[in-house]
Order: structure tokens, then C-alpha cells, then sequence
């Protein structure tokens, strides 16, 4: 049985719920999930928990042929969802990953290699200058990594290629599964090329750890507009395994690249578990957006 990669995308930013599509949404995951959502302050969280849960469900619906309403999705302790059905040992290697920052959602998964992606908005720091947002950052990357960003030309791109950096090296954390109290220093990013267009799919960046080129990694990187940076990190499943190198290093032609998905299409696999609750919605429509922020800085 063959898959292949999965790239999603979902704009939650730009969703604003009906009232027929947020019970809908709330039918399709578990209880559980359903009112850890519901506890959310803001409806711009609720509506990321939402869609990170879906695209999790039409994954493995889709991919491992489980029927969306016999998915048992549990979490580490670490906070991470994790399939608890049974899958054939020919698909005991699939993984997936999401990530969801800015406007959109993503999920990235994976048939044999590991897998980590994540999306990052690029913004001006909330408070005080750019530079002085770098020094408190200063630890988080290498001098080369701080050569490049800094050199990037105006507070914006330079602001830019700091948010790139980011989801790459988030990435890597996340597909290995470390986490807090990892040494983001160890790893460098030598990023290639330099400028990523719109929907462009990259694989030149290269990562170092600990000084050495790991040539057993692959970073594909897009930006999905103009103002969001995806960066997905692949790489060999841990135990022995066969050569991966051809599916590491495709032909450019072969990358795959992120489609992003409508609430329907988010849905075409679903099966309701859960009878509609109307006080769902009412919870859902009496809250603000997100905080309220300061006037956005001019580009």
C-alpha cells in the first residue's frame, strides 16, 4: 500500500464561522477536545484548537482508512495527540505534525520519514524597538544565523528572515521531540536561497548540529503569503530502516506543496460523533476575536 506526503493548510484567520459550521466542527472531534476548545478566551484561539483537530482527524481518516468517528486521539503528557487506534505494521511508521501561528494551520505528515513542521507570521516586535527584541532573542541563534538576519536590509525583512529562522528551527525540535531546555545554539541554519517567493517550495537550507552538516535532515520551506513562513523538517525514522536518501533529496518537481483547504473540503471525510449543542455556539459568538492590540506598524 502506498501514501505519499500530505501538506495542509487552513486560513482560520480569515474563517469566520456560521453558526451551521462551528456546531458542525464540534460534532466532528471528541467530547474531550470539544471543551478544552469551548474554554478558550479568544474566538481566533478556538477557531486555530479547531482546525488543528480537524485536519489531524481527515488525515488519518484519509490516510490510515479509519473511519473519522472510530479515531481515538489521546495526548502525551507533553501535550501532544497521539493515534491510539491499531494500524497495520505496513503503516506504523506514518506521522503527522501540526502547527499553527498567524492566520493559518498546517499539517504536514509523512508515510516513513519524521516529520516536524511549523508556521511562523512575520510581525514588528509589540513593544519597544527591533534591535532591542534581538538582544533578548540574542541567544536563540548563532552569530552566522545573526549575520544573516541582520543583514536581511530594512526592520521588516530583517524581522522576516528572523521569523523564518524560527519555524526552521522549530521544525527540527518538534519532529525529534525535544523540547523545552534544548539548546537552540547547537543547531544552524545555512538558509538557500536567500529570498522565497510566494507558493516557491525550497530544499537547499542546510542544518548543522553541533558544527557538523546532518545531511540525514531536509528542510522544504514556502511562505503561503507574503507575511507566513513554513519551514516542514524531515528526516530518517529512528531505528534501522533502508536508504531514504531518494525520498529525502526529491527532484524539485517531486516536492510537495501545501494546499490550503476550505471548511468544507476540511470535512469531506467527517462523520459527526456528538448531538448538536446550540449552547456551543452561543459561548462561541459572545466572544471577542483576540486581545486588543496596538495600532500595527507600517511596513
Amino acid at each position: 500500500m502506498s501514501m505519499e506526503s500530505v501538506r495542509w493548510a487552513f486560513r482560520y484567520g480569515a474563517w469566520s464561522p456560521t453558526r451551521v459550521e462551528w456546531l458542525l466542527a464540534a460534532r466532528c472531534v471528541q467530547p474531550e477536545e470539544k471543551d478544552r476548545i469551548g474554554q478558550f478566551i479568544y474566538t481566533k484561539d478556538a477557531k486555530a484548537a479547531m482546525v488543528g483537530r480537524l485536519l489531524i482527524r481527515k488525515v488519518i481518516a484519509e490516510k490510515l482508512h479509519i473511519p473519522w468517528n472510530e479515531i481515538i486521539l489521546q495526548r502525551t503528557a507533553k501535550g501532544k495527540p497521539f493515534l491510539t487506534n491499531s494500524v497495520p505494521s505496513m503503516l506504523s511508521t506514518f506521522n503527522f505534525n501540526i502547527s499553527h501561528q498567524g492566520d493559518y494551520a498546517v499539517l504536514a505528515a509523512e508515510p516513513v520519514l519524521q516529520v516536524g513542521v511549523d508556521v511562523m507570521k512575520t510581525s514588528l516586535p509589540a513593544r519597544g524597538s527591533v534591535p532591542e527584541f534581538f538582544r533578548i532573542m540574542k541567544r536563540q541563534f548563532t552569530d552566522l544565523e545573526w549575520d544573516v538576519i541582520k543583514s536581511s536590509g530594512s526592520e521588516w525583512e530583517q524581522m522576516d528572515m528572523f521569523h523564518r529562522h524560527w519555524a526552521l528551527k522549530e521544525s527540527f525540535i518538534k519532529a525529534v521531540g525535544v523540547g523545552v531546555g534544548f539548546n537552540l545554539q547547537r543547531i544552524e541554519f545555512h538558509v538557500s536561497p536567500l529570498l522565497i517567493n510566494t507558493e516557491q517550495v525550497c530544499k537547499e537550507t542546510a542544518m548543522f548540529l553541533d558544527g557538523e552538516h546532518e545531511e540525514e535532515w531536509a528542510f522544504e520551506e514556502t511562505k503561503l503569503d507574503n507575511d507566513h513562513h513554513v519551514a516542514v523538517a524531515l528526516g530518517k525514522p529512528t531505528g534501522s530502516c533502508p536508504d531514504h536518501s531518494e525520498v529525502l533529496l526529491p527532484e524539485s518537481k517531486n516536492i510537495p506543496q501545501f494546499t490550503t483547504l476550505s471548511f468544507h473540503e476540511l470535512l469531506t471525510v467527517a462523520i459527526p460523533m456528538t448531538p448538536e449543542d446550540p449552547a456551543y455556539w452561543d459561548c462561541f459568538s459572545s466572544k471577542e476575536e483576540s486581545p486588543v492590540c496596538q495600532t500595527p506598524v507600517q511596513k
